[in-house]
């Protein structure tokens, strides 16, 4: 159903990417975007990851890192990939004031899971634990193909409908489709790609915060997370996704919401309903694959002081 899911969204994104081609340049312009389209794919498939890695400058740590609370980052998320069953991710940290994470890769046997400096420094450890085990649902659940890849070819649509928007020439009549063309270039074409990119994202976390509390053994700590990150995100904001707002599907928290994103156009359900989902979540019995994963004595309540603790990073 993954692979069946990214073959249709990248199928959606192509038909959009070549239709803005067609608009641009007629049928000649339509065989170019075919063949760009193409070759971008084939680079999202298999790079898309090191892209955004390197966007976002990324630095790998592990064990031997000097400051405890990374090396206390990098030994929880090991821990937690080796009971889920999961291959050693690439793990890092972003140097960025906004409290966010994400997972990327192609596959888990490629995969990447990385932490901002301010999710390190708000939260204390279990909720970083939460956090980084609802990355690690994402890869268990390869999500990451998905949205990386939609991620980049959404971004590239983006810039394509912007540079015919504003490079396309002033004769409107030019065109194919003339001022209907030049209207689609300039509002539908992004619309599209970021109805694309909402329609695989909230379904998908919501599942990410299920199999994520599963893995780390409590619920509440992902919840207390949850609301840490999207308060603190509405007042920091995180200018390399400012600059790429196609990654912003990416992270745990929509980073974007630093400049009031329109609710319509957001990736990332409601952070409250998903706080409602994970109480829930703690108050059920675990049974099956879930009670192997979850601790023998989880926290059934959530405190007031939950929500104001700080973080050792800092």
């Amino acid at each position: 159903m993954n692979h069946l899911r990214t073959f249709t969204l990248l199928a959606a994104l192509t038909a959009l990417f070549v239709g803005i081609g067609y608009l641009i340049g007629g049928p000649v312009g339509m065989g170019i975007a075919l063949v760009v389209v193409g070759g971008l794919n084939l680079i999202s498939y298999w790079n898309a990851d090191k892209i955004v890695l390197k966007m976002y400058r990324a630095q790998p740590v592990d064990e031997q890192h000097p400051n405890a609370v990374v090396r206390a980052y990098v030994a929880d998320v090991v821990q937690m990939a080796r009971d889920a069953d999961l291959p050693r991710p690439v793990i890092a940290i972003i140097p960025n004031d906004q409290p966010n994470a994400f997972a990327t890769g192609r596959n888990p046997a490629h995969a990447a899971v990385c932490a901002t400096t301010g999710l390190l420094d708000m939260l204390n450890r279990d909720e970083i634990r939460g956090v980084m085990a609802h990355e690690l649902a994402h890869v268990k659940n390869r999500d990451t193909l998905t949205m990386t890849v939609t991620a980049t070819v959404a971004g590239a649509i983006a810039a394509l409908a912007n540079f015919a928007m504003f490079f396309g020439g002033s004769d409107h009549r030019e065109r194919p489709g003339g001022l209907i063309g030049t209207l689609a270039l300039m509002i539908l074409a992004p619309l599209a790609a970021a109805l694309v990119q909402m329609a695989i994202s909230r379904s998908r976390e919501y599942e990410a915060d299920r199999v994520g509390a599963a893995i780390a053994g409590d619920p509440l700590a992902l919840a207390a997370a949850l609301q840490k990150i999207d308060a603190s995100a509405r007042q920091i904001v995180n200018p390399v996704a400012e600059r790429n707002p196609a990654s912003g599907q990416l992270f745990i928290i929509n980073p974007l919401a630093g400049r009031g994103t329109d609710n319509l156009f957001s990736t990332h359900p409601a952070t409250r309903n998903r706080v409602e989902a994970l109480m829930g979540l703690s108050r059920q019995p675990a049974t099956g694959p879930v009670a192997a994963l979850e601790s023998p004595e989880p926290d059934v309540s959530v405190r007031p002081d939950r929500l104001s603790d700080r973080g050792p990073w800092g």
